[in-house]
């Protein structure tokens, strides 16, 4: 852990400005620029409000804040998770020039779509002045989940990106099993409500992503407190899986250039 945190602070200068560039370069060839950013989850929440609101007659109190905050997780988990399965191979050109630590890569994929959750959370504050949510203290819970949240994608993003290195099936298999997660998750639905008990409470706290999305919609909606057991237990986790990312992305990485 000592030659990780010599390496961040070392690189960290080259971890912003590769971020800033990346966002730049995705913004560049489209009419909309960063406008579309904005627009993307706003018209994604749309139909998840039109079709379960409409189609599916939901009640639940609040609900394109309730379907915002669910699509604002997902997005980022989905985008990191995903991308991390190749990112060794997309940054082919660099590693076989120079060395750089490859959990860089992982920060620039994080920070890239930690600024699209970020305009996502704003639009979502918005949205609570709008609805006329009731705002209590029990929102500043909000910046302890996300960190927790954050040690547990970043761990598993060094895993992935490892044995995506390896393992040319592992991007269509982390698709298949990234589906069927969204769908455990409660995007745009209450997995508490609508999922049969005991089910939900398995759903809820062996799940990451639905345990952070409730935590959230929890905190920010619903002026409740966060499951402090639950989010040290995530946290521990989370570290676990950083370190043995780490420990494992360090071991090998030497390697990597060869198999790419």
């Amino acid at each position: 852990m000592q030659r990780f945190f010599k390496d961040l602070k070392r690189y960290y200068r080259y971890i912003l400005y590769a971020s800033k560039s990346e966002l730049k370069s995705e913004v560049s060839y489209s009419y909309l620029n960063w406008i579309w950013w904005v627009l993307e989850p706003v018209l994604f929440m749309l139909i998840y409000v039109f079709v379960v609101r409409i189609v599916f007659r939901t009640n639940e109190k609040y609900f394109p804040v309730f379907v915002l905050i669910g699509q604002m997780v997902w997005m980022y988990f989905n985008r990191t998770v995903k991308r991390s399965v190749k990112i060794v191979k997309s940054y082919r050109s660099v590693i076989t020039k120079i060395y750089v630590p490859k959990f860089v890569f992982t920060l620039i994929n994080m920070l890239v779509n930690s600024f699209k959750m970020a305009i996502s959370f704003m639009i979502i504050i918005v949205m609570m002045l709008v609805s006329r949510v009731p705002l209590t203290w029990n929102v500043l819970y909000f910046l302890p989940i996300v960190i927790v949240l954050n040690f547990v994608i970043f761990g598993i993003c060094m895993i992935l990106m490892h044995y995506g290195v390896y393992i040319g099936d592992l991007n269509n298999l982390i698709n298949v099993l990234l589906r069927f997660i969204f769908y455990l998750s409660g995007i745009f639905y209450s997995v508490k409500n609508r999922v049969p008990a005991p089910y939900n409470k398995f759903v809820l706290k062996l799940n990451p992503i639905a345990f952070s999305i409730n935590q959230i919609r929890e905190v920010l909606i619903y002026g409740k407190k966060a499951d402090l057991r639950f989010l040290a237990i995530w946290f521990v986790v989370g570290l676990l899986l950083s370190i043995v990312g780490i420990w494992k992305v360090y071991k090998n990485e030497n390697s990597y250039a060869k198999v790419i």
